[in-house]
């Protein structure tokens, strides 16, 4: 009944919007919230259309859980004992994974909500998927990511709200009550600046900068200096009062969809919101005029920060969330690495001092210091594609784009209404299997040794290669247990259905998406997709995840075991001698018989050789079509294996080798001490030269 109305919403929605097709604009999605206004919940989503900022109003939005049948009389009678209202109690026709049919249990309020949650909590009636924002339920039950396209209720085209940004100029966005949404895709550009402050040790403020490829400003406390010695992007102010207002009029009237910086959040904004505080200026940056609103993870200190309408974007966040991984994740050094630039200051050992000192007497400096790190900042983001990263992975998989991690939430987002409209409620945290051991992947004992002529053959995203030829999927487990003699085998007794899964489904589409972003040099979408399609099976690895069960994982990491031991046999058979091997890789030894030209032509062989072998056996043992796909990836002319130290027995996860690429020669090394952070740059050096003479 319950996923019966989603589709009848659905089709009368499509209806509405053929319908009223001309009034339908579309946008991208900046920010989300619910709260409770008065008796029902408000869903308030803040997008960037073409035309501006618009403001959707989703009004009496119910928040819901599931409960199994047979608790639903002692769940009702204890919620109405406690006197907490429910808006509905309906029988649906969806079940659990253990095959218990449910009841949905609907509140007109999130307050009404969390405290039927917790009043049934403790009374040992179990609530299923009763940690949904409405927000975020509504998005995911109408496949909408970032992209939106929307209409007003009967076609209102939404009225304009006009807000003053401070010292005579107003903004306006166009805010649209009873909206109703569905997905589209869209690509609008979003306006972003770079900010950051500078202070004394006891944080009172000098100055703030902001850099955007259209606009420069310094907002400097200090005296006016003559216009012939002075940038004329300073803006000067007399005090920190004036300095905190006139900087929040400029970045309203400026109106930005995205700030970055560096550290932004838990430095520059919590800085700032602290000395608004101190002086009893509301910190007032939202699209709206309304205040800053802070909340804090429950598992640690991490700050995170929501602006009506806008995004704050950290670098270092952003930057680690796309893979990126230096020794130092300070500015001066990744601008250095990055760009090949570091930061305007002298003293870098006593980098405070000079700030100050500059602040007293030699103001210019200091802006011109302060300007600076924020271009580095937007260079940083310009050069890496970090906000084309962060839309795109917004757009792939619904979580928020200022959203550090979320690897299990992305998942989720893919998979719940998938399994809803299947006939299924998801699992509980702590559900899935416990007492098993899910292995990590296959590394082989090393053959230690100074090689000439090694060839690396790499399996191509082999665990997601697994799932999409084995058909792992939490559901597909469910039900492949209902049929296992015709169920494709995994490992712990798992069985998946040949048939009913999602999860082989949903990375074969983000595979073709990422084949066509390499194909258009999109390396921006090409990696937001190979981040999230591996991490899918540390989702289905991770205790933090509902559809968390050992067998789940147990089969990829165990099927990837036999894969590489059986591919090292094959290579074996041929004559030719495996050294290495590690989790996807196989490092095999052909012997000084072979030029440049005649080992990549033997690489090539045995990537075809192998690739052909997997497509027949698992065709003939499985009745199943291959995905999984070896590539020739290197050869290494001259390639050394170490020992480990004081024994005879080869390292693992540490090696060196040569690699020649149009007569130039260059040291490959993976683990070893040249290329680890705890060693100093002497060692380094003495490595790298060391082995250049080998």
């Amino acid at each position: 009944m319950f996923y019966t109305a989603v589709y009848i919403t659905s089709f009368i929605l499509s209806v509405y919007f053929s319908l009223m097709n001309q009034l339908v604009k579309n946008g991208f999605l900046l920010t989300r919230q619910s709260q409770d206004f008065g008796q029902g919940t408000v869903i308030t989503l803040w997008l960037k259309t073409a035309q501006g900022a618009v403001k959707l109003l989703i009004e009496n939005e119910q928040s819901v859980f599931f409960v199994i049948n047979e608790q639903v009389p002692m769940a009702g009678k204890l919620l109405n004992e406690q006197q907490i209202p429910v808006a509905k109690i309906s029988p649906l026709t969806l079940k659990t994974f253990g095959q218990d049919e449910v009841t949905g249990f609907y509140f007109k309020t999130m307050r009404d909500f969390y405290s039927a949650r917790e009043c049934l909590k403790q009374s040992g009636v179990k609530c299923y998927e009763d940690d949904f924002r409405p927000d975020d339920r509504y998005l995911m039950e109408r496949f909408i990511t970032a992209g939106i396209a929307f209409v007003g209720a009967e076609g209102s085209e939404g009225r304009i709200r006009k807000v003053k940004t401070g010292q005579g100029a107003v903004n306006q966005y166009l805010e649209v009550a009873n909206a109703r949404c569905k997905p589209q895709q869209v690509d609008i550009p979003l306006l972003m600046v770079s900010v950051d402050i500078e202070c004394a040790m006891d944080g009172a403020l000098y100055s703030i900068g902001a850099y955007s490829d259209t606009c420069q400003k310094v907002f400097m406390i200090g005296p006016p200096q003559e216009a012939d010695t002075c940038p004329e992007y300073i803006v000067w102010v007399e005090n920190e009062v004036q300095l905190l207002n006139i900087f929040l009029s400029w970045l309203r009237s400026y109106d930005p969809d995205i700030i970055i910086g560096w550290n932004v959040i838990n430095f520059d904004m919590d800085l700032l919101q602290k000395r608004c505080d101190k002086y009893g200026i509301s910190f007032a940056i939202g699209r709206d005029n309304k205040p800053a609103y802070w909340r804090k993870n429950k598992n640690s200190e991490q700050k995170y920060l929501e602006i009506a309408g806008r995004v704050v974007l950290d670098g270092i966040d952003i930057l680690k969330t796309a893979t990126y991984n230096f020794p130092s994740f300070t500015l001066d050094y990744v601008a250095n690495i990055l760009l090949g630039i570091g930061k305007k200051v002298e003293d870098v050992d006593n980098r405070l001092k000079e700030i100050t000192d500059n602040f007293l007497h030699n103001k210019p400096a200091l802006a011109a210091y302060n300007l600076e790190d924020c271009r580095l900042v937007w260079l940083i983001f310009e050069k890496t594609l970090m906000l084309d990263f962060a839309k795109l992975r917004a757009q792939l998989t619904g979580l928020s784009i200022d959203r550090v991690g979320g690897s299990v939430a992305a998942f989720t987002n893919l998979y719940l209404p998938k399994l809803h409209r299947a006939g299924y409620v998801a699992p509980n945290m702590g559900d899935g299997h416990s007492g098993l051991v899910s292995p990590g992947g296959y590394v082989m004992d090393s053959i230690p040794g100074l090689y000439t002529n090694v060839l690396v053959l790499d399996f191509k995203s082999l665990y997601p290669s697994i799932i999409r030829t084995f058909k792992i999927d939490p559901m597909g487990m469910i039900e492949g247990s209902k049929a296992p003699d015709t169920s494709i085998p995994g490992f712990d007794g798992a069985s998946f259905s040949r048939e009913q899964h999602f999860l082989p489904h949903i990375i074969e589409d983000l595979w073709s998406e990422r084949d066509k972003a390499k194909r258009d040099k999109n390396a921006a979408l090409s990696q937001a997709i190979k981040i999230i399609m591996n991490s899918f099976y540390g989702v289905l690895g991770s205790s933090g995840c509902r559809f968390y069960d050992p067998r789940l994982s147990g089969s990829i990491t165990k099927r990837s075991h036999v894969i590489l031991k059986t591919t090292k046999e094959w290579i074996e058979d041929k004559g030719y001698k495996v050294i290495y091997g590690d989790t996807d890789s196989i490092f095999v030894d052909i012997s000084a018989d072979y030029n440049q030209e005649q080992s990549r032509a033997l690489g090539k062989e045995l990537q075809d050789l192998i690739n052909e072998k997997w497509r027949q056996t698992i065709s003939d043992d499985y009745d199943l079509e291959s995905q999984l796909e070896i590539e020739f990836e290197t050869h290494y002319s001259r390639f050394l294996m170490p020992t480990i130290r004081g024994l005879d027995v080869g390292t693992k996860k540490r090696y060196a080798g040569l690699v020649e690429n149009n007569g130039e020669q260059k040291i490959i090394f993976k683990g070893l001490e040249s290329v680890r952070t705890d060693w100093t740059e002497l060692a380094k050096i003495f490595q790298r030269e060391l082995y250049h003479r080998v």
